[in-house]
């Protein structure tokens, strides 16, 4: 009877286990537990799919249509802004989801993402469509949101590809201690273009693409955000608050690194730098 229990306990434990792993499943490991805030269900994460793809759907019509004439503010500006908030919060799920399930929870949309984050993105908002209701012109140069639309497309695609690339060594918490499985990732999108015999015929000097990707793709993507509305104003808002944000986040990050790495690291740093300015 004993024996009996012991079997039948054992099998529900395997069966726990077996439903954890579930790719519908949003739990991730011990180390990396959601935040709370947005219940972790598959529920919720569908829901707050389905919330962001009409969102980016409504945007990216208004975009294509070159907005619409029925109210003031449905412009094609406003609109692509939309499309690529919704955008890049869905990315950043689907993303973790199939390159790095390990870490993959609600959380992963980066939705819960801090306050001042919301406060910036509402101050974006609040100048462009105060702006546009009283000086309109002001948002009618040219050539900005074309510059705009190229830095958003660009950084989101920089950004995705270095989480691909990354994988399981990805995390959107930096870590500080050192996995079984953790390596140092510099190559593809973070190689050291020395690297790369190709380039070896051609130049001696220390060259690379980026040594944080995700976080330069991120720069750039909300810098670009910012030309597509021509807000001014937030613009500069964005440049100082990122900057402050990811100096201090890679000295701390790297700081770790060093000592999960060593020797191996200090050197990829030496000829591999950030891309984003006054960030060593």
């Amino acid at each position: 009877m004993a024996s009996d229990a012991q079997e039948s306990f054992e099998e529900r434990i395997k069966q726990r286990e077996a439903a954890l792993k579930h790719p519908l499943q949003t739990i991730p490991v011990a180390t990396h537990k959601p935040l709370g805030n947005i219940p972790n269900t598959p529920l919720a994460a569908s829901t707050v799919a389905f919330l962001l793809g009409g969102l980016f759907s409504l945007g990216f019509l208004t975009f294509l249509v070159g907005g619409f004439n029925v109210y003031w503010w449905t412009s094609a500006q406003l609109g692509f802004f939309v499309a690529a908030w919704a955008g890049f919060h869905w990315g950043e799920f689907a993303v973790t989801a199939g390159w790095n399930l390990e870490k993959c929870s609600v959380d992963s949309y980066l939705l819960d993402n801090g306050a001042m984050y919301h406060i910036a993105n509402g101050a974006a908002l609040t100048e462009y469509l105060v702006t546009l209701y009283f000086r309109p012109a002001l948002k009618a140069y040219p050539y900005l949101t074309p510059i705009g639309i190229t830095l958003v497309l660009v950084g989101q695609l920089l950004r995705s590809t270095a989480m691909i690339h990354a994988s399981t060594n990805f995390s959107h918490a930096v870590a500080f201690r050192k996995r079984e499985s953790h390596k140092l990732v510099t190559d593809g999108v973070y190689a050291s273009v020395l690297s790369m015999d190709f380039m070896k015929a051609f130049t001696d000097s220390p060259s690379s693409w980026f040594r944080h990707p995700s976080y330069a793709g991120f720069y750039y993507w909300a810098l670009g955000t910012q030309l597509v509305l021509q807000n001014p104003l937030t613009f500069v808002l964005f440049a100082i608050l990122l900057w402050r944000f990811f100096y201090y986040r890679t000295r701390a990050e790297e700081n770790a690194l060093i000592k999960f790495f060593g020797d191996d690291y200090v050197k990829y740093r030496q000829h591999v730098g950030t891309k984003i300015p006054f960030v060593p």
